[in-house]
């Protein structure tokens, strides 16, 4: 049966769940950090899950991770303003603010199996100012 030139066949659903995995798990992350739903992150992260923070040199398993989150002090929120992702890679770009502060981080996630196995983070303030001596200043 022919189709008329304007009606598209639906994607391989299946393929392009499989094909974006680690986009839909770090998604699903940040939406649980910013709902604040503590008891359902580590079903994201893998047992054995190691995240790094670069900008302190920290190392954290997954109850360090979710602890670390949960028990910051005040309300903050989670935008993700960009993520790009294939296979079991993805990277974000998030600002986290409270409606005093503001920062960024960029997230990398590595998944297998729907969870996350590993997880690199750089979080900078959103008020830094380039150095003096920086080129172009």
């Amino acid at each position: 049966m022919d189709r008329p030139p304007f009606v598209r066949p639906l994607p391989d659903t299946k393929h392009m769940a499989e094909h974006y995995e680690a986009v839909r798990v770090l998604n699903d992350l940040w939406q649980m950090i910013e709902m604040q739903q503590w008891d359902k992150i580590p079903d994201l992260l893998d047992p054995a899950v190691q995240v790094r923070y670069v900008h302190t040199g920290e190392v954290m398993d997954a109850e360090s991770y979710v602890r670390l989150n949960r028990d910051y002090p005040g309300r903050w929120h989670a935008a993700v303003h960009d993520m790009v992702g294939d296979d079991d890679r993805a990277a974000s770009c998030t600002r986290i603010y409270d409606g005093e502060q503001t920062f960024w981080a960029a997230s990398f996630a590595t998944t297998r199996n729907g969870r996350i196995t590993e997880l690199v983070e750089v979080w900078t303030d959103a008020g830094q100012q380039p150095s003096p001596s920086r080129p172009g200043s």
